[in-house]
């Protein structure tokens, strides 16, 4: 499967922002999505994460209570809505899928093995 990550940009404090996640080649619907960020001079961490059906989702620490991800089967996309953003919410993020149908999600890098190009975002104080 391919992944094209798209929606970033230079935004300020407080600002909104909705990732979107583009996959094609196989069955999307057969696919766990994650988000995963890198920022300057860090190691890449775990965003949130999406069962194959949307049935059950997961958040890293870092956007807890200020992110929602959701996928659209029908279009074989899935979004990061990023709501409260703030400086150190600067990175690269990039969407991630393994073949699974688990209703448990994935954290770990090391479980993904299809990874989108990132898109960045910029959040400006």
């Amino acid at each position: 499967v391919q992944l094209q990550a798209s929606g970033g940009g230079l935004v300020q404090t407080g600002d909104s922002l909705r990732l979107s996640c583009a996959a094609s080649g196989r069955p999307f619907s057969n696919y766990m999505v994650g988000w995963f960020r890198q920022g300057p001079g860090k190691e890449r961490e775990f965003v949130a994460g999406i069962s194959n059906s949307g049935g059950s989702v997961y958040y890293g620490d870092s956007l807890k209570g200020r992110a929602t991800i959701s996928r659209d089967n029908a279009k074989n996309t899935a979004y990061l809505q990023m709501n409260s953003l703030k400086s150190e919410d600067t990175a690269v993020y990039f969407c991630a899928t393994r073949s699974s149908t688990s209703q448990v999600v994935y954290t770990m890098r090391r479980h993904y093995n299809h990874w989108g190009q990132g898109t960045l975002v910029t959040v400006s104080s």
